[in-house]
């Protein structure tokens, strides 16, 4: 997929950084009134950039704003703004669907995968990192939508599962993701995520060390953060819209 790139005329590379640095604090200042509606602490809730189809250099004017975080949906993307983006300090987490074939490129490029959702990829994601002596994070993604067009744990299951990855010493589990419902009804999009923070609270009674919570994009980013989200993942209202919608972006059978 051809990257956005930035333009190469002056004006319009001002342009282009003038509107990242508004939008990002827009989002920010979002953030923290939602924060504060629910009564809690802007510090617990961290904003990662979905930066899938986005040129390295308007993800740079972001990193140079703070910003630390970014998310890439595909292994392909990740490994090629890799060398642009090294300079500035970041950590990259792999949100998208993790084929087993791309696991020896994912964990040579990402700090985290968000995307561990099945216990046949945690296996071998464990043997490789065995053979490189690594360790890597990983959140267990839940489908707390229940759609059939999105990856995920199934709910019910998220607690064993969970429990059988406590095994795979080589994978630091260290939270919870999930898609919300693609909706315009802000209380079916709460469902899906009250449904994630009862899903933690099992695991955190157990012992799993679930504490971060990703979950909340654009448009729900406050229901979110109402219901606990410890990490948000915002491209859209970041850099732009991009040529198709999310549903698009984040349906990887497609």
């Amino acid at each position: 997929m051809k990257l956005q790139e930035i333009s190469s005329c002056p004006e319009q590379k001002y342009k282009i950084m003038k509107d990242i640095l508004q939008n990002l604090a827009i989002i920010n200042k979002r953030i923290a009134k939602a924060c504060e509606q629910a009564g809690r602490s802007p510090s617990e809730v961290k904003l990662l950039l979905a930066t899938k189809t986005i040129h390295p250099d308007k993800i740079l004017i972001a990193l140079e704003a703070g910003e630390t975080l970014i998310g890439e949906n595909k292994v392909q993307e990740l490994k090629d703004k890799f060398e642009s983006l090294k300079t500035f300090p970041h950590q990259t987490h792999f949100i998208g669907h993790l084929q087993s074939k791309k696991i020896k490129e994912v964990i040579n490029y990402a700090d985290c995968i968000q995307s561990i959702d099945r216990y046949s990829l945690a296996e071998k994601l464990q043997k490789r990192l065995e053979f490189e002596d690594k360790t890597i994070a990983g959140f267990i993604q839940v489908n707390t939508s229940y759609e059939q067009s999105k990856f995920g744990i199934e709910p019910q299951q998220a607690l064993d599962f969970a429990l059988r990855l406590l095994a795979l010493d080589r994978i630091r589990i260290k939270g919870l993701m999930t898609i919300g419902l693609f909706s315009s009804e802000t209380e079916k999009i709460r469902k899906c995520f009250s449904l994630l923070k009862n899903i933690q609270q099992k695991m955190l009674d157990k012992g799993i060390p679930v504490h971060q919570l990703s979950m909340g994009m654009s448009g729900d980013l406050e229901t979110a953060i109402e219901e606990g989200a410890t990490m948000i993942r915002v491209g859209t209202a970041i850099f732009g819209k991009r040529p198709y919608p999310d549903s698009y972006y984040w349906n990887e059978e497609k």
